[in-house]
């Protein structure tokens, strides 16, 4: 009753000062990816600002995640389309044969892009059939729209699907095809990122209200993070660059449970929304 008091006392305030409300999504990434990780994305949804979900469907973690978003049927899901199993520890391959997108023991290559961490084996170093991407996103899109009924919309794991202009084209078209195209760009939603260093929770929780405070009012925007939590068994998965996965993520659960984030949220008239809420809001 609190928060929708809350909510209540601020539209009232919008309404009398003429203010539009500014509009922000804020979603969390790689559901499947660990068991760490459904947990604290399921925690932020429930307890925290994070409206949106993406799950990764030929991760490892992926039947407990659907367990999960089946008993939160109100959460919004984005199918979280893959090309990459960039952590050294922990893998997964495609759903479909995707010969051209595996590496020598039928892993999906670690990188898109050329990295020097690992050399060569970035997709695009490589010979790569588009035929196997649009079969293989076709098979992530009908698997989680079979056994997640929310599933709204598609995003890219790595930017996977903006890898060249003929793969973006194409991951579009599928989009449509299926009915779940929420275009963020189309539809004028801006990025937002941490304004200043990330390093620490304090830091992110700074640095994301320093970017919120400069959020203009009657805009859409998104943010996107990571959250999961320090435990040992995300202490197991990392890669090459990116050793401290387990601290980082943890940060960016206690930023997505922030009171002091959420007080900011209010106090600013920020409006949390999910891709879904597009669909019916100019």
């Amino acid at each position: 009753m609190k928060a929708l008091f809350s909510v209540y006392l601020s539209l009232i305030a919008l309404i009398a000062t003429g203010q539009q409300a500014t509009r922000l999504i804020v979603r969390g990434d790689d559901m499947g990816y660990s068991h760490s990780g459904n947990e604290a994305l399921i925690e932020c949804y429930k307890g925290g600002i994070q409206k949106t979900i993406e799950v990764i469907v030929p991760s490892p973690w992926f039947p407990e995640a659907v367990k999960m978003l089946q008993e939160h049927p109100n959460v919004d899901v984005g199918v979280h389309l893959t090309l990459t199993s960039e952590w050294d520890n922990v893998k997964w391959r495609p759903l479909t044969k995707a010969a051209s997108l595996t590496d020598e023991n039928g892993y999906f290559r670690p990188m898109i892009w050329p990295n020097p961490n690992y050399p060569g084996k970035a997709l695009l170093e490589n010979h790569w059939d588009i035929r196997d991407i649009e079969a293989e996103f076709r098979a992530q899109i009908e698997m989680a729209k079979r056994l997640i009924p929310q599933v709204s919309h598609i995003s890219s794991h790595m930017w996977c699907t903006e890898m060249t202009p003929e793969v973006k084209a194409m991951a579009k078209r599928l989009a449509k095809e299926y009915q779940i195209d929420i275009d963020l760009d189309e539809l004028g939603v801006t990025m937002v990122r941490y304004d200043g260093p990330s390093g620490t929770p304090k830091e992110k929780i700074a640095s994301f209200l320093s970017a919120l405070s400069k959020l203009e009012p009657g805009k859409t925007y998104m943010f996107l993070d990571h959250p999961s939590h320090d435990d040992p068994e995300l202490r197991a998965i990392h890669h090459i660059g990116y050793e401290n996965v387990a601290v980082d993520r943890a940060g960016v659960t206690q930023l997505f449970l922030s009171p002091e984030v959420r007080k900011f949220l209010s106090d600013k008239h920020i409006e949390l929304i999910s891709y879904a809420d597009l669909r019916s809001r100019p």
